[in-house]
């Protein structure tokens, strides 16, 4: 037997991507192998292939694997694990050897899946779900607030709109006016992002808005202090280099709680909760998928379907 794995030979974009047969890996000490159903692409799986310094900072090797996300069953487990059986759903992270066949990670990276959650949908949820839901808890929402979000509609976005919503605030979401009737859907008064963000939100809603989060740059936050938001309720996860205003806090996937993405499958299951996939594409198409990743302004999550027979 052989692993089919996703496999990016040298630094750059998706034209260097090739589909390799490796071997299946072996889980070591306190690790387990998953038989892995489906991949969810971020924008930092084609960033760390394409920017050899970045790949350094989070010690990913080129030529070398592709993805973090994943969602899968439990095929094999290694010494001293003990809470996990062969059959286990799971989703979790595997930096750099998500998109393969099989795939072995540390138990500390794994998360289960209920039944009621598809493994494709569970595959688009460790760093964007842990990433919104740090973002969105660290601002304290209550049904006194309105929130302004940035970057709504993409893959962080759509769960945080939707995780806001549910504490009651009110929420101002920012995307592209094809994305409005959606944001609409999940609970949020849409706005166009753009120069003027901020006197376009003034006419969207009637009420100060308390808090913020900027989930692709540093418009929302500027427009959020031109509203007069204390930089201390204003929140952002991808400033691209740029210096956030004193007070402003950084979020990442890293700040999220423990039980972040068993609450948000909770939440999945029990049809609260709304996870959007944009596309899904045999592994065989994975180049495919990371050009179209890599052109932005896509809705949700793209999702690299490798075994959809164990949805």
């Amino acid at each position: 037997m052989s692993n089919r794995t996703v496999w990016q030979t040298a630094f750059g974009g998706p034209e260097n991507i090739e589909i390799v047969d490796a071997d299946i890996p072996v889980p070591g000490p306190g690790e387990v192998r998953v038989r892995v159903a489906a991949a969810g692409l971020n924008p930092v799986d084609w960033k760390l292939a394409a920017y050899e310094q970045m790949a350094q900072a989070f010690r990913v090797s080129i030529p070398g694997g592709y993805g973090s996300d994943f969602a899968g069953v439990i095929d094999a487990i290694g010494e001293g694990v003990e809470s996990w059986s062969v059959g286990d759903r799971v989703l979790g992270a595997a930096r750099g050897r998500a998109i393969a066949e099989y795939t072995v990670t540390p138990v500390t990276k794994i998360v289960a899946v209920p039944d009621e959650v598809s493994l494709d949908v569970a595959a688009t949820l460790d760093i964007a779900g842990r990433t919104a839901a740090a973002a969105v808890d660290a601002l304290d929402l209550t049904a006194d607030d309105a929130v302004l979000i940035g970057g709504a509609a993409g893959g962080v976005g759509v769960i945080a709109v939707q995780l806001a919503a549910a504490t009651g605030a009110q929420v101002i979401a920012t995307a592209s006016e094809r994305n409005h009737d959606f944001l609409r859907e999940l609970g949020a008064i849409p706005v166009t992002y753009g120069p003027g963000l901020a006197d376009r939100v003034r006419e969207a809603t009637d009420r100060p808005v308390t808090a913020a989060t900027d989930l692709q740059g540093t418009e929302a936050v500027e427009a959020a202090i031109e509203l007069g938001v204390s930089p201390t309720r204003i929140t952002a996860i991808a400033a691209g280099g740029a210096s956030l205003p004193a007070g402003v806090i950084a979020t990442g996937g890293g700040n999220a709680r423990p039980d972040a993405l068993t609450d948000i499958q909770r939440r999945i299951a029990d049809g609260t909760l709304r996870i959007e996939i944009a596309g899904a594409y045999p592994l065989e198409d994975t180049a495919t998928a990371v050009e179209r990743l890599r052109e932005g302004h896509v809705r949700g999550k793209l999702v690299i379907a490798v075994d959809p027979t164990l949805f």
